[in-house]
């Protein structure tokens, strides 16, 4: 892995007194239910970020990194991949994620985004420009979604490849 379990994004938290961050669960158009964390900002700057985690899943980094992207001004939402093969619950550093890795299809994952990026738009004062970042696994995901007719502003990889993610994995 990049980074433990435990690490913090690489940005010092301004103290997040200005934005609201909490674990939500959504439901997919297929009616699966999986894990977000969504950070709002007090002064959102218009743009909006559907946050893609490496290949455990949604944990304390990506949450993290959201509030830090909300203390920018970007509202943003953290999802999980494994709604659809293990429970929603926080999960520990035991947790297998490869084994649910190798169940995920790019046409749910697909799914599960654009539930994130509809929950984006329907905020109360949604975001104008919404894009997506991923990390490793996320950001073969995030490559992706550019030709996935969400009307994105962009999307941001971190070693990721586009081709990976059309692959089943």
């Amino acid at each position: 892995m990049c980074f433990e379990l435990n690490a913090e994004p690489p940005i010092e938290s301004t103290g997040g007194g200005s934005v609201l961050g909490q674990d939500l669960i959504l439901q997919s158009a297929d009616g699966t239910q999986f894990a977000t964390y969504t950070a709002l900002p007090q002064n959102p700057t218009g743009a909006g970020i559907v946050i893609l985690p490496d290949v455990r899943g949604l944990f304390h980094f990506y949450k993290e990194l959201a509030l830090r992207f909300a203390e920018a001004g970007v509202t943003a939402i953290s999802i999980d991949y494994f709604g659809r093969t293990s429970d929603i619950a926080t999960r520990g550093e035991d947790f297998d994620f490869m084994s649910h890795v190798m169940q995920t299809k790019f046409e749910t994952l697909s799914a599960d985004i654009a539930t994130a990026v509809a929950y984006l738009r329907g905020l109360p004062n949604p975001p104008r420009a919404i894009f997506t970042v991923g990390f490793c696994f996320g950001g073969s995901i995030s490559f992706n979604q550019a030709g996935n007719d969400q009307n994105l502003a962009g999307v941001i990889g971190f070693y990721g490849n586009p081709v990976a993610s059309r692959l089943g994995a």
